[in-house]
């Protein structure tokens, strides 16, 4: 019972997690939590990349220890796709706003409210193409770090697949969605 009441509240949270992505002031996370002998991934944490692999959306999740072992993994694994969800957001958040300003000041609150509707749907669609590319134990405390990849080749292509989007938003992502990118990358 004990095991499921965890699972419960771990589900929570990464519910939260993915409900509150406005929260966080910073997109791109400098950091280096300097544990010994832990990959580069797991000291930088999530991160925004652009480098010879391609323009990445990179999440870090964690778990403490657990009495079992594909909990403990699940968790991590769902804690870096919130992450990865959680800057994910705030990309098509700067995308959303761009565009707006873009379009001009004229637009209505209804046009904006779309426009924040489908931002939203193309972030939900994006996050299923989120894969965990590693993981790592910690030898001393057997914490399980996940580490959660979205390409933004993936993100385009999901974005083409989308049949009820604005043809002004798609085409203003297609021609600036790496731009922001880069500028968010970049610490700009």
């Amino acid at each position: 019972m004990n095991k499921l009441r965890l699972f419960i509240a771990l589900a929570l949270i990464a519910a939260i997690a993915l409900l509150l992505p406005g929260c966080a002031s910073k997109t791109r996370v400098k950091s280096d939590l300097h544990i010994s002998g832990a990959p580069d991934w797991v000291n930088k944490g999530t991160n925004i990349l652009n480098d010879r692999n391609g323009r990445l959306f990179h999440g870090v999740g964690q778990a403490p220890e657990m009495d079992d072992q594909a909990l403990q993994i699940s968790t991590a694994d769902n804690r870096a796709r919130a992450e990865v969800a959680r800057i994910l957001t705030s990309y098509m958040d700067v995308v959303s706003d761009d565009y707006l300003s873009a379009a001009g000041k004229g637009k209505d609150a209804s046009s904006e409210q779309m426009v924040s509707q489908q931002i939203h749907n193309l972030t939900k669609v994006n996050l299923s193409g989120a894969r965990i590319i590693a993981h790592w134990r910690h030898k001393k405390t057997n914490t399980i770090y996940s580490l959660a990849e979205l390409d933004m080749k993936d993100v385009k292509k999901t974005m083409d697949t989308v049949e009820d989007m604005n043809e002004d938003l798609r085409a203003y992502i297609s021609t600036h969605g790496e731009n922001v990118f880069d500028k968010m990358a970049s610490g700009q």
